[in-house]
C-alpha cells in the first residue's frame, strides 16, 4: 500500500493488539496486521488482494456491497453495524461475532478505509449469561411470590434472599457497564492513536517526495546550493520520522516493562554539552540558551541515556514553543542525596485548563495544536523519571513562561 517507509507502517500495525484492515474504494484488501491474521485463522499475506467478502458471512454479502457503496460516498468515521449484530468468517468457515470501526482516509489520491476489528464473542457470551440469569432470576421471584400467599411466615427470610439475588443482578448490571465503558475508551484511544500515526508521518513523508523530486531537476553544479538545501529537509524529515518512532517503541517497552535501565557514573557536564550542542542546531533566530552554572564538579550514578533523553526533551520543546529573540534557561543543582534540573523559557506557556492533563499520552495542549508533535514525549520522559525514582513537575503562565523541573537522586537504587 505504502511503498515509502513501508517497515514503519508495519510496525506501527504490528504493535495494535486489535485487528487492523485497510481496504481500498473496490473493497480489495491491501493490508492486515498480525492481529487480523490470527482473528480470522490466515497466515502471513493471505489476506492481501483478496475480496473484503472474504471475511463477511455468505448470507451476508448482497447487503454489505450496497453499506460499503453508501459509506464510501458518505466518507464519515463510524461505527459498523449500528443497531445490529454483525459477524465474520473466518478461514475455516466458522462465523464470530465482531465490532468494528471504520475509518476513511485519502493518500496521494486514492481513497481507503481503515477497520478496527474486535472479536467479541467473549462479551456475547457473558452478555447472554446475564440474560439467563435475569431471566432465571425473574422465574425464581414469580414463584416465590405465589408461595408468598401460602407461607405468610417465611415472608421475611425469603425477602432476605430476594434482596440478595437482585443485589448480585445490581452488581453483575454494573460490572457489564463498566466493562463496556473502558473498551469503548480504548477504541476511542486506538483510533486517536491511528489518526495521530497517519497525520503526523503524512506531512513529512510529503515533503521528503516534494523534495527529491525537487533534487532531479538540480543537476548544474552551479545549482549545489538548491540540492543540499533539499538534502537538509529529506534529511530532517527522516530525524523526525525515527524519533516519532522512538518515541513509539519507547512506549511499547515501557508498557511491557522490557526497559532495563543501566546505571553508570558520569561527569553531569557531559550530558548538558551534548543536550545544548544538539540544541543549538534547531535554535531560532536571536534564541539563546544559558548553560547551567559552576555544574563540572556534579557526578551522577544513573542511565546516562535516560537524563540525556528527558533533558533533551524539554529543551527542545522550550525551543519549540518559544518565538525568537528569548532566553532559554537550564539550571541545576545538586545535593547529596539528588540532583535538580531546571529548563524554563518564554514561549506561549500552557493554558491553565490544560494543565492537568499535560503528562497525558497523546494529549496536546490547545495553544500547540498547530504545531508538529504527537503528544507522547512528557508522558515517557515522565515514565523514566519515575522508573528512576524520581518526579517531575512544571509551573506555567500562559503566553508568560514555563519552568519544568525533575529530580533524581544521585544514585541509582535497584
Amino acid at each position: 500500500m505504502f511503498n515509502q517507509d513501508q517497515d514503519v507502517f508495519n510496525v506501527l500495525l504490528g504493535s495494535v493488539s486489535e485487528g487492523v484492515i485497510v481496504v481500498d474504494e473496490h473493497q480489495v484488501i491491501i493490508e492486515a496486521n498480525e492481529s487480523a491474521l490470527k482473528m480470522f485463522g490466515y497466515e502471513d499475506n493471505e489476506l492481501i488482494k483478496q475480496p473484503l467478502n472474504t471475511l463477511i458471512p455468505r448470507n451476508y454479502h448482497a447487503e454489505h456491497g450496497s453499506h460499503f457503496k453508501g459509506f464510501m460516498k458518505d466518507k464519515k468515521r463510524r461505527r459498523m453495524g449500528q443497531g445490529r449484530d454483525i459477524f465474520g468468517a473466518r478461514k475455516d468457515g466458522s462465523i464470530f461475532p465482531l465490532e468494528a470501526g471504520l475509518n476513511p482516509f485519502t493518500i496521494y489520491g486514492k481513497n481507503y478505509v481503515m477497520a478496527l476489528v474486535i472479536d467479541i464473542t467473549l462479551r456475547k457470551k457473558q452478555e447472554q449469561k446475564i440474560i439467563e440469569l435475569n431471566t432465571d432470576l425473574e422465574d425464581r421471584v414469580a414463584q416465590r411470590t405465589k408461595d408468598l400467599k401460602k407461607a405468610i411466615e417465611g415472608l421475611k427470610t425469603l425477602n432476605l434472599e430476594l434482596d440478595v439475588e437482585n443485589k448480585k443482578r445490581i452488581e453483575a448490571e454494573e460490572e457489564t457497564k463498566i466493562a463496556l465503558k473502558k473498551e469503548q475508551e480504548l477504541n476511542e484511544l486506538k483510533t486517536k492513536f491511528l489518526s495521530l500515526v497517519s497525520h503526523e508521518f503524512k506531512t513529512p513523508l510529503s515533503g521528503i517526495l516534494t523534495s527529491t523530486m525537487l533534487l532531479g531537476k538540480y543537476k548544474l553544479s552551479e545549482q549545489q546550493e538548491k540540492r543540499d538545501k533539499h538534502i537538509k529537509t529529506i534529511t530532517d524529515k527522516v530525524h523526525y520520522l525515527n524519533n516519532i518512532l522512538n518515541d513509539f517503541l519507547s512506549i511499547e517497552k515501557l508498557e511491557r516493562g522490557e526497559l532495563t535501565y543501566n546505571p553508570t557514573s558520569f561527569k553531569l557536564s557531559k550530558v548538558v554539552d551534548e543536550v545544548v550542542y544538539n540544541a543549538n542546531i534547531l535554535l531560532k533566530g536571536g534564541q539563546k540558551i544559558n548553560y547551567p552554572e559552576n555544574i563540572d564538579d556534579f557526578l551522577l550514578y544513573q542511565d546516562e541515556k535516560i537524563v540525556e533523553l528527558a533533558l533533551s526533551n524539554l529543551v527542545h520543546n522550550a525551543i519549540k514553543y518559544s518565538s525568537e529573540n528569548t532566553i532559554i534557561d537550564i539550571m541545576i543543582s545538586q545535593n547529596d542525596k539528588e540532583t535538580t534540573f531546571k529548563v524554563i523559557d518564554n514561549g506561549i506557556g500552557i493554558p491553565e485548563k490544560d494543565q492537568k492533563n499535560i503528562f497525558n499520552r497523546y494529549f496536546r495542549a490547545e495553544n500547540a495544536l498547530l504545531s508538529q508533535g504527537t503528544g507522547i514525549g512528557l508522558n515517557i520522559v515522565k515514565n523514566h523519571i519515575e522508573n528512576l525514582k524520581g518526579t517531575i513537575s512544571f509551573t506555567s503562565t500562559e503566553n508568560k513562561e514555563t519552568t519544568f523541573t525533575f529530580i533524581i537522586p544521585n544514585k541509582a537504587t535497584k
